[in-house]
């Protein structure tokens, strides 16, 4: 696991790329190089930091070149070894162990065609120095980011897009995607902060020839895959899950796991504790008060359960930290506005898991958008039930849970605001009801809080929602969802977070769900056996039980996430209102302040939940500070610049 970073034919491509490699010096403080070579009339220059995972000599060092080839790579292949014998018996002669040297040499013998053959998280740039041709290229389900910035015949690329808009002059904020952050908490893949700039697209390639010309491809469509999928026989996905994870922990340093007591990272654990005794986890707590205001339930029980029972050395890290400090610094390790506490857990996690001298940790992210795992999925299915009961009935319960607060000054009621936000969008059609179950507002929510210029970019946001969602002919109300989330929420929040914050502690974090096989077994099992009854992930409850007792399977589900609503009431409510009453997002114009002192009034009256949105918009205040700070931009549609 690395940073990479590289420039194409672009003036000053050395002394930039230096540049942006130091900036990335968090992903990879074991080691830094740089190569350069003629690529017709320019230059390319590709840079690595390096965080030594696999094959710790300087065999593995980066970028590599061998034989008219060069590298710069970031990741890890797990069926590394299985490729390595196949070179070999073809001919090839290794000079290291490392996955990189595999991938390079899979490269030389089949191009692009080697793509699909690879089975991990990686995103690299590999040069030809024969044809002069620089071809980028990001993994299957985006685990990896890769961020580039064309202009012309040049490019930049980078792991971070910090490291680009530090060094770039010229872009510019992009209000579409703050406008999708604010509905979603995050910036969905296929948009990106900065108007120049984009992120590679999971499962594609981009090629950039010496001439200025540029050619893209598509080597795996989770879509395709998933429609595939569907007409064949369900496999044994405890033996799919059981591989993956013990591919996931191949490595020549110490690998720990994430343990938060629930389903996936009890699972995760001890299946990694039959293939290493003794492996060390990590989980979080919070302080007592906060826990009981947030009516959280109590995770660490169970991850000691798990712990015991499997030989486990667990490590606990309370969680009590100081937000006002955090905030502006995981807000610049996010790179783009994010709203998602659980960045903060991440962080604190992999930094004590850093200094205890474990690089490589294992998460259980991505089981609950490929089986059906969240609150949202059943909840739609019962949506649709919903409807069909008769409006006279409707109306009253509606009217009954509005007037119910979702806190008093000494308590929050989980239940109390699963029932408002499940009103929300029970009459709802299919995909919009879905759009409605997870995001931050509906449309006019919406249209009330940005600057009214915006109607057009908010609805063009919704529209890519839609489209998105409809983009498949499954006929599987289930896994339309769990495809949904699987190009959508996962790629663009949890993968996203999940990279950037473990990166900012120099730590590694595989998912072994997130995996190109286990994503073809999930799609072959139909959604009435994802969702059975009220139990969600059914059908990996199912097959957990070879290995974990029914407590754990059973529990009721937990929260990585943050006690919010006593951070927004205590730590962060000066805050708050610095950013309601003075904020850059409202004296620029993009927020409307009357709107956001409304979400705030409703939250202080305990009649909604708000902490989520005010959270965001604090987050959404912190990058916007840092991006006009970093870039001189044009001006933008209603008068505000970023």
């Amino acid at each position: 696991m690395c940073g990479i970073a590289g420039t194409y034919l672009w003036p000053g491509g050395g002394a930039l790329t230096d540049r942006l490699t130091d900036t990335l010096a968090h992903r990879g403080p074991d080691g830094a190089g740089r190569y350069a070579h003629r690529a017709g009339a320019g230059e390319v220059h590709l840079g690595h930091r390096r965080l030594s995972i696999i094959d710790l000599s300087e065999t593995g060092a980066q970028p590599m070149v061998s034989g008219g080839l060069a590298i710069t790579y970031n990741g890890e292949l797990y069926n590394a070894p299985e490729l390595r014998r196949e070179l070999s018996s073809a001919g090839v002669r290794f000079r290291g162990s490392s996955d990189t040297e595999v991938v390079l040499e899979a490269w030389r013998r089949w191009g692009t065609d080697c793509l699909p053959r690879l089975r991990g998280m990686f995103a690299f740039g590999v040069f030809d120095e024969r044809t002069g041709e620089l071809t980028l290229v990001r993994d299957q389900l985006g685990i990896k980011p890769l961020f580039v910035v064309r202009r012309g015949s040049a490019t930049v690329f980078s792991s971070e897009l910090k490291a680009i808009a530090s060094e770039v002059d010229g872009l510019t904020v992009d209000d579409g995607a703050l406008v999708a952050s604010l509905l979603y908490y995050w910036v969905p893949d296929q948009r990106c902060a900065y108007r120049e700039a984009e992120k590679l697209r999971p499962g594609t390639w981009l090629r950039l020839r010496p001439d200025g010309s540029s050619e893209r491809g598509k080597y795996w469509d989770i879509r395709e895959v998933a429609e595939q999928a569907r007409h064949l026989p369900p496999l044994d996905l405890d033996e799919v899950v059981a591989e993956s994870t013990r591919r996931h922990l191949l490595s020549d340093v110490p690998v720990a796991t994430f343990l938060s007591g629930g389903l996936d990272s009890s699972y995760l654990t001890a299946l990694a504790a039959r293939y290493q005794p003794g492996i060390s986890a990590y989980t979080i707590g919070f302080r007592s008060e906060d826990a009981k205001f947030e009516a959280m339930p109590d995770d660490l029980r169970y991850a000691r359960i798990v712990a015991e029972r499997y030989g486990v050395d667990l490590h606990e890290i309370e969680i009590a930290p100081r937000v006002l400090d955090l905030l502006p610094k995981m807000t610049y390790h996010l790179d783009e506005p994010i709203g998602d506490p659980a960045a903060i857990n991440t962080y604190l996690i992999c930094t004590a898991a850093r200094e205890a001298g474990v690089k490589v940790m294992l998460s259980g992210m991505g089981a609950d958008e490929l089986f059906a795992g969240y609150r949202k999925h059943f909840a739609n299915l019962l949506a649709r039930r919903y409807q069909r009961v008769p409006g006279m009935v409707r109306r009253p319960i509606g009217t009954v849970v509005d007037r119910l607060p979702v806190a008093t000054a000494r308590r929050g009621y989980r239940s109390v605001r699963f029932a408002k936000r499940f009103l929300s969008f029970a009459e709802l059609p299919e995909e919009t009801a879905f759009r409605r179950s997870y995001t931050m507002y509906d449309r006019a929510e919406l249209l009330d809080l940005v600057d009214p210029d915006l109607a057009e970019t908010v609805d063009d946001v919704l529209t890519e929602h839609a489209d998105t969602y409809h983009d498949n002919a499954l006929t599987d109300h289930v896994n339309r969802m769990c495809l949904a989330d699987a190009r959508l929420f996962l790629p663009g929040l949890n993968l996203a977070y999940t990279d950037r914050s473990s990166m900012a502690a120099s730590t590694e974090v595989r998912v072994p769900f997130v995996d190109v096989e286990v994503v073809k077994a999930a799609f072959r099992i139909p959604g009435r056996q994802k969702i059975a009854g009220r139990q969600g992930k059914a059908a990996l409850k199912q097959a957990a039980t070879s290995i974990l007792p029914r407590e754990i399977i059973y529990r009721p589900k937990g929260l990585f996430s943050a006690p919010l609503r006593a951070w927004m009431s205590r730590d962060l409510a000066p805050l708050v209102r610095e950013v309601v009453d003075d904020g850059l997002l409202v004296r620029s114009g993009f927020l409307r302040q009357d709107a956001l002192q409304r979400l705030v009034a409703e939250d202080a009256a305990g009649q909604q939940d708000r902490s989520k949105h005010l959270w965001h918009v604090l987050t959404l205040e912190y990058w916007y500070r840092a991006a006009t700070d970093r870039v001189s931009a044009a001006p933008v549609p209603g008068g505000h610049s970023g």
